[in-house]
């Protein structure tokens, strides 16, 4: 969702959520790594500097990072125990965030709700439908 923020013409319904959700968000530590890291990875210039700052001025303030830690690291190892013995392997980062988000009571706001869907108990919504 906080891509979707960043682009030029947004999708009308992920700003309003965002703004009904107003101080209730926040962003997993691994997520906020996979923002700075998509900055990183452009080349030196205007779009990059900016979405440095956007990051850095408008996404910071709204959106306090949580911890990958203890908790996360229980219900992430039970979970893709379970998972790996139904045949299914998630992504690393994408059961990390799943995992900060159980462990903390939080529900995962995401447009690629199928990656998550395997999860037991964790809830999801899409803020584009």
């Amino acid at each position: 969702m906080v891509s979707e923020l960043a682009r030029a013409s947004p999708d009308a319904a992920v700003p309003r959520q965002v703004d009904a959700h107003a101080g209730d968000m926040a962003l997993a530590a691994v997520t906020w790594y996979e923002l700075y890291y998509g900055a990183g990875r452009m080349p030196r210039g205007r779009r990059r500097r900016w979405l440095e700052a956007f990051l850095a001025e408008v996404v910071a303030p709204v959106f306090p990072v949580v911890a990958y830690e203890t908790r996360a690291a229980e219900w992430h190892a039970k979970e893709r125990a379970r998972c790996a013995k139904a045949g299914f392997t998630p992504a690393l980062a994408d059961a990390m965030i799943a995992a900060t988000a159980a462990a903390h009571g939080l529900i995962l706001v995401t447009r690629n709700t199928n990656d998550f869907a395997p999860f037991d108990g964790l809830p999801v919504e899409n803020w584009f439908e």
